[in-house]
């Protein structure tokens, strides 16, 4: 962004202009190159001056391109901050499931006790204390998986912040909140199509930059001119001045034709990129939305009702097992709903925040 800034200046400055030094009459005899033994020496300053506004379009298409370069860095910072807050959202993610995992482990441990206490009483087979271990064993292979997971998780975030893959992190205090302005999507469209994102406006600037130079190579119809003064010296005084004026004869009329064609095209590719940006980002949003929404009516669903309800049938069938009403296999499928539901509720969550992420990247929400 910062080179194409230090484009602006340069792109409608004036050319260098070239000086000249002629030496006529040398002496074939008496060969010299001082101007005082030749017969005729002549000095020249030569300036070319691009007319018909050229100098001031062709500032126009550097700075658009200067502006387009600027909105893609800041598409770019968009893109890594919302890849940062999802490495950080799986990274919290799997800390608490290995603690609802941890959770079901205590808890498998009591009914373990509870299955040890009736079959030492007579009351239950001795299979139902093996059910438990082997329930046990599973929890603890899930959460090795998890903790592998965890791992990978650090070092993704570590790599987006620029760190070594095994450097330490600082554990989640707390959720991550990750606030998306809760309208609806047909608002967040709207503000898309007003070029709220910079990658759409990258590439809006790139289209009026291509505008640009389709009127700078129209224009280039128009010759320049170059103005030349000169000085003559004849031995050790100044015989005389010149003033010369070059311009452009516009012969080679198919080439230029053929440029301005390349020019119109180009636009129109530009034009075409651009309305392809926007709807890119427009797919991108609405899936993202989509996401968002179904993840977080999941997790209100789970909170509010399906956990309330497996609690309850877990609680009512562990003092049912108790007194013996009903098995210890009936006990495992109420403890496996009611931490599945409780599992459940963490990944919902996870998708909640990914897809806030995703949205927040795209209607450029990111604080």
């Amino acid at each position: 962004a910062d080179a194409a800034e230090a484009r602006i200046l340069p792109a409608g400055a004036l050319p260098d202009p070239m000086a000249s030094v002629e030496l006529d009459g040398i002496d074939p005899g008496r060969p010299s190159l001082l101007p005082a033994n030749v017969g005729l020496t002549t000095y020249r300053l030569k300036q070319l001056f691009p007319l018909w506004g050229k100098r001031e379009l062709s500032r126009n298409v550097a700075h658009f391109e200067a502006q387009s370069a600027r909105y893609e860095r800041d598409a770019t910072a968009l893109e890594l901050l919302a890849q940062a807050e999802a490495a950080y959202v799986r990274y919290w993610h799997i800390r608490e499931a290995v603690a609802v995992i941890d959770r079901r482990i205590a808890l498998l441990d009591q009914i373990e006790e509870v299955a040890g206490v009736r079959y030492a009483l007579g009351m239950a087979a001795q299979q139902d204390s093996i059910r438990a271990q082997v329930e046990h064993t599973t929890m603890q292979r899930e959460r090795i998986e998890r903790l592998a997971t965890r791992r990978e998780a650090m070092a993704a975030l570590n790599a987006l912040l620029g760190r070594r893959a095994d450097a330490p992190l600082a554990e989640p205090t707390a959720q991550p909140v990750l606030t998306v302005e809760d309208s609806t999507l047909a608002a967040a469209l709207q503000r898309l199509d007003r070029g709220a994102h910079p990658a759409l406006q990258a590439s809006m600037a790139m289209a009026t930059a291509a505008n640009s130079n389709v009127e700078l190579v129209r224009r280039n119809r128009f010759p320049d001119v170059s103005l030349s003064l000169g000085t003559m010296q004849r031995g050790n005084r100044l015989d005389g001045y010149e003033v010369m004026v070059e311009v452009e004869i516009p012969f080679q009329q198919h080439a230029r034709r053929e440029r301005e064609r390349e020019s119109r095209l180009l636009e129109d590719g530009a034009i075409a990129r651009a309305t392809a940006a926007r709807s890119e980002l427009e797919g991108e949003l609405g899936s993202a939305w989509a996401r968002w929404t179904s993840a977080r009516e999941q997790r209100e669903l789970i909170e509010k009702t399906l956990l309330p309800q497996s609690d309850a049938n877990f609680k009512s069938a562990l003092a049912s097992y108790q007194v013996g009403e009903v098995d210890f296999g009936t006990l495992l499928e109420a403890l496996r709903e009611w931490q599945g539901a409780d599992l459940a509720r963490v990944d919902a969550t996870r998708d909640e925040l990914l897809g806030a992420a995703a949205v927040r990247a795209i209607d450029g929400d990111i604080q």
